[in-house]
């Protein structure tokens, strides 16, 4: 608990710093994945248990997204927050996204289709526990696009691993979402300064060159 004054103190406006926003990124279809962060019932929609207020805003953008890289044979990764009975996380953020609940599931509206991969994580990182890396590589993939919520949480978590591996980031402004105004702007600007990602006004900016090797079955 912070002593009175120094909550009093913090109680002030707090400029954000300039950060650079492209308005395109090109990306080589083939070497190019989109990832999608932890878009559940239980962070998304009404009557989750944790729901992020404009998460369900970014929904549309995402679904843009996702059928442009669909359509280019763009590899597509989710991430699913996964906890069971008794996760010590509760204790922070009480109990959500427990397996095999409603809440758990990828929203209606951008559910995996056949052939595209679903990586269950049990923490806010999306390699953390996770075979990500590895499918990544064997998949020649060097860039990411990485979309979903919660931005200031798993969503930069998942930026800044895959920025220390050495994948270079992309992240669209309208595609990710965050409980406030603070969280949202302070994860833009550690994955733009400390992990030297690039931010994309919008998923309309993204375009995939070429053609990629991502085949999906009865799409």
């Amino acid at each position: 608990m912070l002593g009175g004054e120094l909550v009093h103190k913090l109680k002030r406006t707090v400029e954000v710093p300039a950060i650079e926003v492209a308005a395109r990124a090109r990306l080589p279809a083939s070497s190019t994945a989109v990832v999608v962060v932890d878009m559940q019932n239980d962070f998304v929609k009404p009557g989750g248990r944790l729901v992020v207020p404009s998460a369900a805003k970014t929904i549309p953008a995402i679904k843009r997204l996702l059928e442009k890289a669909r359509k280019k044979k763009v590899m597509v990764i989710y991430t699913q927050d996964t906890h069971y009975p008794g996760d010590p996380e509760f204790e922070m953020w009480g109990e959500h996204v427990v397996r095999g609940t409603w809440g758990w599931e990828i929203v209606e509206e951008l559910k995996p289709l056949p052939g595209e991969i679903v990586l269950e994580k049990t923490r806010y990182d999306g390699f953390y526990g996770t075979p990500m890396d590895d499918l990544l590589r064997v998949h020649g993939i060097r860039s990411l696009v990485v979309v979903g919520t919660v931005a200031n949480i798993c969503v930069l978590h998942t930026a800044g691993s895959a920025a220390l591996r050495w994948y270079k980031v992309y992240v669209p402004l309208d595609a990710i979402s965050a409980l406030n105004d603070f969280d949202y702007y302070a994860a833009l600007r550690q994955i733009s300064f400390l992990y030297r990602g690039v931010l994309v006004e919008s998923v309309d900016g993204i375009e995939f060159e070429g053609e990629g090797k991502w085949e999906r079955r009865g799409a």
